[in-house]
């Protein structure tokens, strides 16, 4: 599904100099949080920032607003669709927004796509009809499935598909067939949402990389139960004959949750997944890769051994670790592709053979500042223990902001922080991105709410909290007048500013 002709370059060719970026996923962009006017102003300011990289998390639908939690592991979320892009181009009629300025409440957003498919039928040229042919015909291998999955999951209001009648959960030929007809229009309103939610994509893609900035995407290691993936290929799941899940993933009692975090997907069928060369993997990463320049895979220590936990365990502790087949996986891959351009999210319990894993394939793993004062001096988030190739965070989603981390220390931490960073006049968070933009690693990246300078209370997702998480936005008036100049001098300083030909 890459673009004919076009090859991805690797994270070599990526990371063959320094680079900054800032981590905002388009949810969190002003107005509307979607992929209308805000995000080619993100990036505008990025460039302005000398920052060359945009990070978002996983572009998928959600089930409950969590990108980590997708009804798809390759599907466009429609809730990112810009409507005033719709109007702009003629398919979606004036005033049809109304006084939706912020976010849009989804049966609202549902009726202004069925409108806009209407005026698309009506209005759309030769060569837009020509580009959803191509559309559909390019992506046929899951937009199907996936269109007939949620159209079977309206039809039957909501319910996972594992509750379906039978003929319906397993895929019985005659059942989908006669729901492809009775469903047509549903399935068909799945192909355009798609069709727009890419044709948008591609197009703040593209006006990122011809400015120079790259855009850094995120694919979680495993998918959601209640996904069309899971639906579609059964084979490759451990699940039991009715569909319920034998065993799930999740990780161990961890710095987030004393009980661990028990996250309900199901497991893989590695054996099963091996005997095709890991067909369906192949497909997921050429998904990734039509998205994204560089891709950051969640939870990677998994592909070297999974915390696997009894389905019916109401918690992570009663899990065990199990060997995975990583080292075979990513060679398949490299057979298919001409380089991954993939940084190895591992964090948490990361054992020496994590660490083979991801150095024997070259992936760039993961720094993150606000775990480096925990310990002594051979704490490997310290940036005297950074090397080249590694990416450095103050903190990632999951974590607290940093100045919402450092309000929490005690004095003596906070002392120690700062005995470290040195520079004991300057307020944070801004010490701890200078820290990271001096730091050997070929790529910083800084949340947008470090740059701005947010407490606590503007965090992206607190772990193990189900609820008001992935809800935070910003406002152009939050940005201090001087901040862009502030932060590309860093970047300066430290030899990343991308674009020093533009002072």
């Amino acid at each position: 599904m890459v673009e004919p002709g076009k090859r991805n370059k690797s994270t070599r060719e990526i990371l063959d100099r320094r680079r900054a970026g800032v981590l905002l996923h388009p949810s969190s962009l002003p107005g509307c949080g979607d992929l209308g006017p805000e995000a080619y102003h993100f990036v505008d300011f990025l460039v302005s920032c000398g920052a060359s990289v945009w990070q978002v998390l996983p572009l998928v639908p959600s089930h409950d607003g969590s990108p980590y939690m997708g009804l798809s592991a390759i599907a466009g979320n429609p809730d990112l669709i810009s409507l005033f892009l719709l109007q702009e181009c003629g398919w979606l009629p004036p005033g049809e927004l109304g006084h939706h300025a912020g976010r849009i409440p989804k049966h609202h957003r549902k009726h202004c796509i069925r409108l806009a498919k209407r005026g698309f039928e009506k209005n759309a040229s030769a060569q837009e009809r020509q580009a959803y042919d191509t559309f559909i015909q390019n992506h046929r291998d899951w937009l199907h499935d996936f269109a007939l999955f949620m159209a079977l999951r309206e039809e039957h209001n909501g319910a996972a598909w594992f509750q379906w009648p039978g003929s319906y959960r397993d895929r019985e030929s005659n059942a989908l067939k006669q729901a492809g007809s009775q469903l047509v229009t549903l399935v068909q309103e799945v192909y355009f949402e798609q069709f727009l939610f890419f044709r948008q994509w591609n197009e703040i893609r593209k006006y990122a990389n011809e400015r120079g900035v790259l855009i850094f995407g995120d694919m979680p290691i495993f998918v959601a139960h209640d996904s069309a993936e899971v639906w579609a290929n059964r084979g490759c799941f451990d699940l039991h004959a009715d569909g319920s899940a034998r065993t799930i993933a999740g990780v161990p009692p961890d710095y987030f949750s004393e009980t661990g975090q028990r996250w309900g997907n199901p497991h893989y069928d590695w054996k099963v997944m091996k005997q095709d060369g890991f067909a369906w993997w192949r497909e997921r990463v050429a998904a990734g890769l039509e998205q994204f320049d560089l891709i950051r895979v969640d939870h990677f220590r998994g592909f070297e051994a999974f915390w696997q936990i009894k389905a019916e365990a109401q918690t992570a502790i009663e899990g065990k670790w199990v060997k995975a087949p990583g080292k075979a996986l990513f060679s398949a891959l490299l057979q298919s592709f001409d380089d991954l351009p993939l940084v190895a999210e591992d964090l948490g319990i990361i054992t020496p053979e994590v660490t083979a894993l991801r150095d024997k394939f070259g992936f760039p793993g993961m720094k993150i500042l606000q775990f480096a004062f925990d310990g002594d001096a051979n704490n490997d988030y310290l940036p005297h223990n950074h090397v080249p190739n590694s990416v450095v965070y103050t903190g990632t989603h999951d974590n607290n902001t940093t100045l919402g981390w450092y309000e929490e220390l005690d004095y003596g931490q906070k002392r120690a922080v700062y005995n470290y960073l040195g520079y004991h006049d300057e307020p944070m968070p801004w010490a701890m991105i200078r820290a990271a933009c001096a730091s050997v690693s070929r790529l910083v990246v800084v949340p947008m709410q470090d740059l701005l300078a947010l407490n606590g209370s503007h965090r992206m997702n607190r772990p193990g909290v189900s609820d008001g998480n992935w809800q935070w936005r910003f406002n152009w008036n939050q940005i201090p007048e001087d901040m862009p100049t502030r932060f590309r001098r860093l970047l300066q300083m430290y030899g990343r500013d991308a674009f020093p030909e533009a002072l």
